[in-house]
């Protein structure tokens, strides 16, 4: 997991890298697996919603809400300083 970055609009992203290759949903799939290990939900509720074939992605997270984004602010608390 990398850092938090903000382009020149103000906008947010969170910077990840992982080492799948990039065909056949591999590499999506990889970040998926990652992301809901480190933010500690199951893989079954994050969808890439845009971005796919993209570098940049926009995901959907299912579940609720609070909690949810209780886990991502103590994952960002633990792990960016935020």
């Amino acid at each position: 997991m990398g850092d938090i970055i903000e382009d020149p609009d103000g906008k947010v992203f969170l910077k990840a890298a992982v080492t799948a290759a990039p065909e056949n949903g591999k590499a999506n799939a990889a970040l998926i697996k990652l992301l809901a290990g480190v933010w500690k939900l199951p893989k079954s509720t994050i969808d890439i919603n845009r971005g796919k074939t993209d570098n940049n992605k926009t995901l959907f997270i299912r579940g609720d809400t609070d909690e949810i984004l209780g886990k991502l602010r103590q994952w960002a608390a633990d792990n960016l300083g935020r």
